[in-house]
């Protein structure tokens, strides 16, 4: 499955959220207005590591046999006490620049990609997430600064 959202991440009016997409879809049109669109998602830059530039990013969805809540922390690489750690990484989101929304998510610190998919279509896209001071306190920020996230379950 992959990562998804929808539009072109400088068109105002993209949803905000990312979507996971089934690798079996089932279609009943062939046609239809073309106001809503759906893009992959692709990383930007080697931020997240040395060979991620324009890779296509996997779906992920956190799923716990035991767990009943599941959160994500950003600002931390560690869980609370009394919380289990599923994974940790750098927060990411789209750029601060373009019209369009995005949520923030956190993508594993040893990510993985889809193979083959290198073509850039500028859909979803992941940026690092940096801390600005001002309204947000420095410290115990620090302006500049990639957050960190964990997911943690309990």
């Amino acid at each position: 499955m992959g990562f998804a959202g929808g539009g072109l991440y400088t068109l105002a009016g993209s949803a905000a959220e990312y979507v996971c997409l089934p690798p079996d879809p089932n279609y009943i049109k062939n046609s239809g207005p073309d106001y809503g669109r759906m893009y992959g998602a692709e990383v930007i830059g080697n931020f997240f590591a040395s060979n991620s530039n324009a890779q296509d990013v996997p779906c992920a969805n956190c799923r716990t046999h035991l767990s009943t809540s599941v959160i994500m922390i950003p600002g931390k690489n560690t869980c609370y006490s009394g919380w289990k750690e599923e994974y940790n990484g750098y927060l990411s989101s789209v750029a601060y620049s373009p019209a369009a929304a995005s949520a923030y998510v956190c993508v594993d610190i040893n990510p993985e990609y889809i193979i083959g998919g290198v073509n850039q279509h500028y859909g979803k896209l992941f940026f690092a997430v940096l801390t600005k001071c001002g309204s947000l306190k420095c410290p115990p920020y620090i302006n500049n600064y990639p957050l960190t996230c964990v997911v943690c379950s309990k």
